[in-house]
């Protein structure tokens, strides 16, 4: 995909509130421990990495690929286990804070609850919405092989 690409997007992501009373880890949250708001925030770690700066041989580019996990786990380790309490919980850089409020949600959610829901309710609906997936799926495949 390289002559498609101008950067690759290397992302991190930690849980807040993943580790006990004793500092052992707990697993990651559910999607639905996180919707119920089980799990306090999501932090997300993203780096832009120019496609120039990828070696494109077999060897120097598992060489490459090994060192970006191991920047992935002194990321996680300092996010989890840091002594100094400034930077637990924390990921380095700038932090942006993204609220979802239901203004912005709410609308969406009953656009395409709506469109569904119509969508099922008569057999002809439901016909055209299973024809749309499987083509839709089968044409997504088909786009990807072509185009690669």
């Amino acid at each position: 995909m390289k002559h498609y690409l101008d950067a690759i997007y290397d992302v991190t992501v930690a849980f807040e509130g993943t580790v006990d009373d004793k500092g052992q880890r707990k697993e990651a949250p559910s999607m639905v421990e996180f919707l119920c708001k089980e799990c306090p925030k999501i932090h997300i770690h993203v780096a832009r990495i120019d496609r120039k700066d990828v070696p494109e041989e077999r060897a120097p580019l598992r060489r490459w690929l090994h060192e970006r996990f191991e920047i992935k786990d002194k990321l996680l380790i300092e996010f989890y286990d840091s002594l100094d309490p400034e930077r637990r919980n924390r990921f380095p850089g700038e932090s942006v804070n993204s609220k979802l409020s239901l203004k912005k949600t709410v609308p969406s959610l009953l656009l395409l609850g709506g469109l569904t829901a119509g969508m099922l309710v008569t057999e002809a609906g439901r016909r055209l919405y299973v024809k749309t997936w499987v083509c839709g799926t089968l044409l997504g495949c088909l786009w990807v092989s072509v185009r690669a």
